[in-house]
């Protein structure tokens, strides 16, 4: 699975501002200032808003909040990044392998390290970064920083919000 993303904003304020006038799309910039981020064109009607200090997630369709789910996150040696993303690949039943080994875990599903669905929006080299289900659900359950930078999600819970969006949909992480 690869994908191209790009971050626009680094800061927690200009994400912030961001987050009320998400762009359509997404300019071929690595970051951008806050002056460019308020100058983006209008609004999408969903987006995905993951608040890394409350480890929430959910999806803002039209103005309303549809969920507000608990996730686990990156450690801190292998943070969640931060910014404006979109989603760029959806997988039912995905299979992890490992970018440091290249090893493939052969269970998918729900109980597979990924759950049964995975939401992509940011690729870094041979890593990405997503939003997947866990048969890990404690880890969820108190909000844990133990990923590698990925966003964990109950299976039921990310199965709801893979229902909701699509390739395309933005992502904002906001600390």
């Amino acid at each position: 699975m690869s994908i191209i993303a790009v971050a626009l904003v680094r800061s927690s304020a200009a994400v912030l501002a961001a987050a009320a006038a998400l762009p359509v799309m997404l300019p071929p910039a690595a970051a951008a200032s806050e002056k460019q981020v308020a100058a983006l064109p209008a609004l999408t009607a969903t987006r995905i808003h993951l608040d890394l200090n409350s480890r929430r997630i959910s999806v803002i369709r039209n103005g309303q909040r549809l969920g507000l789910w608990p996730v686990a996150i990156g450690d801190p040696k292998t943070p969640t990044p931060t910014g404006l993303f979109r989603v760029e690949n959806m997988r039912v039943n995905p299979q992890y392998q490992s970018t440091k080994s290249g090893e493939v875990n052969p269970v998918t599903g729900r109980g597979g390290p990924l759950g049964h669905r995975w939401i992509g929006f940011l690729q870094q080299g041979e890593n990405q970064f997503g939003i997947h289900g866990t048969p890990w659900p404690h880890w969820v359950k108190i909000r844990a920083a133990v990923s590698n930078g990925c966003v964990r999600m109950l299976n039921a819970h990310v199965h709801q919000l893979y229902e909701l969006v699509d390739v395309g949909t933005p992502v904002l992480i906001t600390r």
